[in-house]
């Protein structure tokens, strides 16, 4: 994310499923890395481009989620392999509609 002119802050918790549900990640759409962007959920392996055309458009939603670790996603590089995966946007309602597919 830095690499894509984002500032990046950690912060250690001990109870990450509230964050996730703190910031509306759908039962069962969760992964290994949470953050909030600009007031937005992004969760899991999403590209920065995908962020960045969401804080350009910005829709009134909850934010971004890729659900699990897909092969091939930012971070996921195992030689060759890259799996099919959606980014999804979650709805205000917790609903999720697919917002880029890779």
């Amino acid at each position: 994310m830095r690499a894509n002119g984002f500032t990046v802050r950690g912060h250690d918790t001990n109870d990450v499923v509230q964050q996730k549900y703190r910031l509306g990640v759908p039962y069962g759409y969760g992964s290994c890395h949470t953050a909030e962007v600009k007031g937005y959920l992004v969760e899991g392996h999403v590209p920065a481009a995908d962020i960045k055309h969401l804080l350009k458009e910005k829709p009134k939603a909850r934010g971004l989620v890729v659900p699990a670790m897909p092969m091939g996603s930012p971070g996921m590089a195992q030689a060759n392999r890259k799996d099919h995966y959606d980014v999804l946007l979650v709805n205000l309602d917790g609903t999720t509609q697919t917002y880029t597919r890779y």
